[in-house]
């Protein structure tokens, strides 16, 4: 009935950021499309701290990075010369494609006092087809976003479709993004139509045929099996998955489906050749040493 379920590992992605990482997992790399996941929070910090926790600006390929807020705010910017802050409730949308750079930075510390601060951020690989589109930049409000209520059920939908929801978010494959509010008690599924499925508990505990999860804990189910999912208290729940792309590679922020392009885009990125965010481009992140291989050797993790 149940596939895998995936414990989160603690990660460091940044003085004073600490999160818990979902995927990659070594025994389940990617559920549909997507092949990363962090929790990040509630983060309270000293005002002092603040510019500690500020994510430099770092390249991308291969993939989409889906920003999406429980509490506090984050300013993106990136090399289009975007410039988005984003609140709770609303998507940021990155397609990196042929590549693109952006940062993460935490600009107002009201929005870290009474460890408001809480976000996920996703990566959506993309198609082989698209792997090298332009990039693109989109930020979608809540009331982009449907909403469906039901008894101790409250859900939106973030991307894609599910349960005969849609909205206008830009994907490039079959998905599913879901954001669920459980009461104790409620009862809810999972939507059927989709191949790989995911359920990350985020806040509280679900017991499924008579087992307790809780938060840090994702359950991965295949097509064809249909779990009831029961809210032992107030429960926030993400639901994820879709259909399966095939073989991946993945090295540091960068995604494909082909390992020497992800050694084109390591000589990019240290070369210049990715361009840093126009508001944003005196310090970045600098490519980082690959010690987990001899000279010479190939660098990225295949995820299929």
């Amino acid at each position: 009935m149940l596939d895998i379920v995936i414990e989160a590992r603690k990660a460091a992605i940044g003085p004073g950021m600490n999160v818990r990482r979902i995927l990659p997992f070594r025994l389940r790399r990617m559920v549909g499309p997507f092949i990363f996941m962090d929790h990040a929070g509630p983060i309270e910090m000293p005002p002092s701290l603040v510019p500690s926790m500020d994510v430099l600006p770092h390249p991308h390929i291969g993939l989409s990075t889906v920003s999406y807020l429980f509490g506090g705010q984050v300013t993106h910017r990136d090399s289009l010369g975007v410039q988005q802050v984003i609140r709770p409730g609303e998507v940021n949308w990155m397609t990196a494609g042929s590549g693109i750079a952006h940062s993460e930075r935490f600009e107002d510390p009201a929005a870290l006092a009474g460890g408001q601060l809480e976000m996920i951020q996703t990566w959506v690989a993309l198609p082989e087809k698209d792997e090298e589109s332009a990039p693109t930049f989109d930020n979608y409000q809540p009331g982009q976003l449907p909403i469906f209520t039901d008894s101790g059920v409250w859900m939106r939908l973030i991307a894609g479709d599910a349960f005969g929801l849609k909205n206008h978010v830009k994907t490039h494959s079959p998905l599913f993004y879901l954001h669920v509010v459980l009461q104790p008690g409620a009862r809810f599924g999972l939507p059927r139509e989709h191949t790989e499925r995911g359920i990350y508990v985020a806040k509280g505990s679900i017991e499924l045929s008579s087992r307790t999860y809780s938060v840090g804990q994702m359950l991965v189910f295949s097509k064809g099996v249909d779990p009831v999912i029961v809210a032992k208290e107030p429960a926030t729940l993400l639901f994820l998955g879709g259909e399966p792309l095939g073989e991946r590679f993945i090295w540091w922020n960068f995604v494909s489906s082909r390992k020497e392009r992800i050694e084109q885009a390591k000589a990019d990125w240290k070369e210049g050749r990715i361009l840093l965010p126009p508001t944003d481009n005196l310090e970045f992140i600098p490519l980082p040493e690959d010690k987990s291989r001899p000279a010479g050797s190939p660098a990225p993790e295949a995820l299929s």
